[in-house]
């Protein structure tokens, strides 16, 4: 028997992954509820009501320092941290281009975690990318 491939399914991905199922059920949620158009910020603050909600501690504008030699280089700002595990980036774009993915990657590098969801609110289905590092 022929096996189907789902999308949007964390097989083959290590980590959070029950997490990630819930972050992105969020993340629909929000979506149904206030369509697409609004500013990242608004999709920030509605996903992180919601996943509190759901019993997660969230993070919001996480700053994460980047080091260079053991000194700081630089410092992020993750649009959303959950439950110390997942970093989430969230976008009201058009399309999720190349450049958002290395940044989501360089979340999670700098902030060695393994994790992270790239979430695009700006079309009228939201696009969720996964991204997965592999913390030294």
């Amino acid at each position: 028997m022929k096996r189907i491939r789902r999308m949007n399914t964390d097989k083959g991905l290590t980590g959070e992954t029950g997490l990630t199922e819930t972050v992105i059920g969020a993340a629909y949620e929000v979506s149904n509820t206030l369509g697409c158009g609004f500013l990242e910020k608004v999709y920030e603050n509605a996903l992180a009501i919601e996943l509190r909600l759901k019993g997660h501690r969230v993070e919001q504008q996480k700053p994460i320092e980047v080091l260079y030699r053991g000194e700081m280089v630089g410092l992020y700002q993750a649009d959303l941290v959950i439950d110390d595990s997942v970093i989430v980036e969230l976008k009201a774009t058009r399309a999720l281009e190349t450049i958002h993915r290395a940044q989501c990657m360089n979340y999670l590098r700098a902030a060695h975690l393994s994790t992270g969801l790239l979430i695009n609110f700006g079309l009228s289905r939201i696009e969720v990318q996964r991204v997965q590092s592999f913390v030294h």
